[in-house]
């Protein structure tokens, strides 16, 4: 037996040795097939890319090197739980339609469907019965995720409301019925998606409850700042809370590993920006009502090739690019991602030892900026050494 003992152990030593040797050497361990790794809970990240039913013509590249999830943007839910399939009589959802021509390519990825509902009143309602709504959502879902082979139900259930004690345990017992049911069924798994200030104030969202239930949450750490905001800024700041914003993107994963287990959280990564006019040069300066709009990195990068007096800095504290460019009588500010910026999210969710990352949407990005995801995919997680 003593002789066994120490057999593991000197295999187990070896494959830890070795892992750690071709770090030193720079060279990536995701070659390094062996089984003990597996046994050890040694894990790749997962990434997740949402296909938006209004970006499968511009989601033009082969994203099977770059993810390992495609979540496919999605169905509809109604206040009793239930896929709307007509936005009105006789005109259908553009989601359901899109679907059923099956008009996106699967990849070489795991295939998830998304429903969404971001209606406060029907999400009041739909939890004032959660189970009976839970029930209603998975008999209309479980034989499209069957047809279509979606092997994951995506719940993107979104309202900013604050939310009273009951109405958060019915969205629990909602979440609870819904995971459940999939589960029994073997549908497959089902993954949350989760507004960051839910985190440290009181919406609708109970984060540890809804953490130990579901097999992954999707953190939707971007929209910082956004096309309404006062203020121009970072989409996804990774630093200035307390200082130059009230929350960014590494407290609220702070503030979620706290409550739930890290692996199954996915950090969002944005794969656009956001432009305003604003009314004075510097960083942060007031926007103007109606002179702002969402800025795909495909756009942005197209206008850097074709204008010669435009140039991107780096903002320190959000770590992300910006351009700011004089127009008449005001200024034209554009915040977005880049190579750079990507790396830098990725060695924050690498940091906390994260399930992986979440991009929205595909579509959206340039030719270059997946390229850090490509490497990402291909490493190792090896907190379960530790």
């Amino acid at each position: 037996m003593s002789k066994i003992f120490f057999f593991i152990l000197f295999l187990v030593a070896g494959a830890f040795s070795a892992v750690a040797f071709m770090y030193i050497l720079g060279v990536s361990p995701v070659r390094f097939d062996n089984p003990i790794l597996t046994t050890l809970d040694v894990k790749k990240p997962e990434i997740v890319g949402f296909l938006p039913y209004w970006l499968v013509v511009k989601a033009d590249k082969d994203y099977g090197k770059y993810i390992t999830t495609l979540t496919y943007f999605g169905l509809t839910v109604g206040a009793d739980g239930r896929i709307q399939k007509l936005a009105k009589p006789g005109e259908e959802e553009p989601g359901w339609t899109t679907l059923k021509k099956n008009a996106f390519k699967k990849y070489n990825a795991k295939q998830s469907l998304l429903v969404i509902s971001g209606d406060d009143g029907a999400i009041g309602e739909m939890i004032n019965d959660p189970v009976t709504s839970a029930k209603n959502l998975v008999s209309d879902v479980a034989p499209i995720m069957k047809q279509y082979g979606f092997t994951d139900l995506n719940l993107d259930i979104e309202t900013f409301m604050d939310a009273s004690e009951s109405a958060r345990q019915n969205y629990t017992i909602f979440v609870t019925a819904v995971t459940q049911i999939v589960h029994e069924q073997k549908l497959g798994t089902v993954t949350l998606d989760l507004i960051p200030i839910s985190l440290v104030k009181q919406k609708l969202y109970d984060a540890k409850a809804l953490g130990a239930i579901v097999d992954r949450v999707v953190l939707m750490t971007y929209d910082y700042h956004y096309s309404g905001s006062f203020t121009s800024g970072g989409n996804a700041p990774l630093g200035g809370a307390g200082t130059s914003l009230e929350f960014d993107v590494e407290t609220a994963i702070k503030e979620a590993v706290k409550v739930m287990p890290a692996h199954k959280i996915l950090m969002g990564i944005p794969l656009y920006g956001y432009e305003w006019e604003t009314l004075r040069q510097a960083q942060g300066s007031a926007t103007i009502p109606g002179g702002s709009a969402t800025a795909s990195v495909r756009r942005v990068s197209e206008m850097l090739k074709h204008c010669a007096t435009c140039s991107a800095q780096f903002d320190e504290i959000a770590r992300e690019p910006f351009i700011i460019l004089p127009e008449n009588d005001y200024f034209h500010q554009t915040y977005f991602e880049n190579e750079q910026s990507m790396k830098e999210k990725i060695l924050l969710a690498q940091k906390y030892h994260l399930g992986g990352v979440a991009l929205w949407a595909l579509g959206y990005e340039d030719d270059t900026l997946l390229a850090p995801i490509s490497k990402y995919k291909n490493t190792l997680d090896l907190s379960g050494l530790y």
